[in-house]
């Protein structure tokens, strides 16, 4: 047994007792004949000492913190007037016995305290920054926040169901990663930038309340609050107007805030329109906090009634403003006037940031067909990107409608983290790279050429166009 407790459950109740102890080395401190380890695991730390007369004595002053090691002896009263208030285990220490070294570690790039390091300097070493006290924090509440959600949508009747990762690329949104396929030379697969469709269709199979801690992938410029990959707490209904949905998105936060936080939080949260939010605030995620300055005040509220289309002067065309399946809320200015047509949409804001999108989705065949047309879709590509949604639709589609909570914003606001980096193990940097394992990186002529995929000479690394291999049709 490398360890017969966590350091958490290390406390008075063991006094006199052997134990097995595992973890990194926090600190070392060495008093002439006595050398002192603060031992340290995800749970707690403990105190250990170690005499000058012990055969292990060399090796304690052979470590170096943050190295991985195992500790026998036995749990003793810390002398009077030694015991440390602030641990759990403060009034005990390990009377060390035997050292056996796991991993000893090299002088640290950085210290792990140090809060003046650099993010590319934390990034590159992320496997040193996760051992801190402030990320497993905040990853342990990150945790705690998914399973409370979890908990709610299984006591209210939704089935958690997987969509894939390798699905269609589809126009409008963001641009999209994509994934070449092998066995069929020129296509490709898109990783999801939402479960959307997945989702609608799931309504359409009769799956009537439907959630996902869904993975999803936008090929997009980052910020601050954005990276390339992210996670939703995606949520679709059958059967249900606007009002319905917002009740059990307050309620799922209303549960999670008490559960996780023990904070209780009034509902229902109050309602903007669009045009209200502009005209008052002059931005469509307002800051509705009555004192910015305190900072455990949570604003919620609902800003309804976007616009259902802009016009892109770029391409000379309308695009959907939230996305092209929300349900138009007049279809009288449809034609003449579309960038008077509001949709069914909503989107929830928290002190300033939008958390949560969402809409009531068109489940008519001939509506979504029209907002197709409108977007300049012609009826070759509607068939070829939606033809399957369409033709789904027709066979008894009901009204549904649903959402995404934005988890990784919402975990940084909760935990008052600075960057949304800080509530994501392993994020990538603001020009979407992992500069810890060096990625994107170029791969093998080999493995290009088993996707059916060459290289412009200017991108190529060994600067050598590389030709799309010839598909030989086998003779009947």
């Amino acid at each position: 047994m490398l360890r017969t407790h966590t350091l958490n459950k290390v406390n008075e109740s063991l006094i006199s007792k052997k134990v097995v102890l595992a973890g990194w080395i926090d600190t070392i401190r060495s008093h002439g004949k006595l050398l002192f380890i603060d031992l340290r695991d995800r749970y707690g730390k403990v105190q250990c000492v170690i005499h000058a007369k012990n055969s292990h004595f060399k090796i304690a002053e052979s470590l170096n913190p943050e190295a991985s090691i195992q500790l026998k002896g036995e749990i003793q009263k810390r002398p009077k007037g030694t015991e440390n208030k602030e641990l759990e285990s403060g009034n005990v220490e390990l009377g060390i016995e035997e050292i056996t070294i796991f991993n000893n570690c090299p002088v640290l790039p950085y210290e792990l305290s140090d809060k003046t390091v650099s993010d590319e300097v934390k990034m590159k070493y992320r496997f040193l920054d996760l051992r801190s006290k402030e990320m497993q924090r905040n990853l342990e509440l990150r945790h705690k926040i998914i399973k409370s959600f979890r908990d709610f949508f299984d006591k209210s009747g939704f089935f958690e169901i997987e969509t894939p990762f390798l699905g269609k690329s589809t126009p409008e949104g963001a641009r999209d990663y994509i994934v070449p396929s092998r066995n069929m030379p020129g296509k490709f697969y898109a990783l999801p930038q939402s479960p959307q469709l997945y989702k609608q269709l799931l309504m359409v199979a009769g799956y009537d309340k439907y959630f996902q801690i869904a993975r999803c992938m936008r090929d997009e410029d980052l910020r601050a609050d954005r990276q390339p990959e992210f996670t939703q707490v995606d949520a679709e209904m059958s059967f249900v107007e606007q009002e319905d949905v917002f009740d059990m998105v307050e309620r799922s936060l209303q549960y999670v805030l008490k559960d996780v936080f023990n904070v209780n939080i009034k509902i229902p949260f109050q309602k903007l329109t669009y045009d209200e939010a502009m005209k008052k605030y002059n931005s469509d995620k307002p800051d509705l906090r009555k004192n910015k300055e305190d900072a455990n005040e949570l604003a919620f509220g609902w800003v309804i009634d976007f616009p259902l289309f802009e016009y892109s002067e770029e391409e000379k065309k309308y695009v959907a403003a939230h996305h092209p399946f929300c349900m138009p809320n007049d279809l009288n200015l449809f034609e003449k006037e579309p960038l008077k047509v509001k949709g069914k949409t909503y989107d929830l804001v928290l002190n300033g940031t939008e958390i949560l999108s969402g809409s009531i989705r068109v489940h008519v065949p001939g509506i979504q067909r029209e907002i197709f047309k409108l977007l300049k879709l012609d009826e070759k590509e509607i068939e070829e990107k939606f033809g399957f949604m369409l033709n789904a639709f027709s066979y008894g589609a009901p009204p549904h409608g649903g959402f995404a909570i934005g988890l990784d914003r919402l975990v940084q606001i909760l935990v008052k983290a600075p960057s949304i980096r800080e509530v994501i193990a392993f994020p990538k940097n603001r020009e979407a790279k992992d500069i810890m394992l060096d990625t994107p990186c170029s791969v093998s002529e080999r493995q290009l050429k088993d996707v059916h995929i060459g290289l412009l000479k200017e991108n190529n690394p060994n600067k050598k166009e590389v030709k799309k291999p010839k598909v030989v049709k086998k003779k009947k």
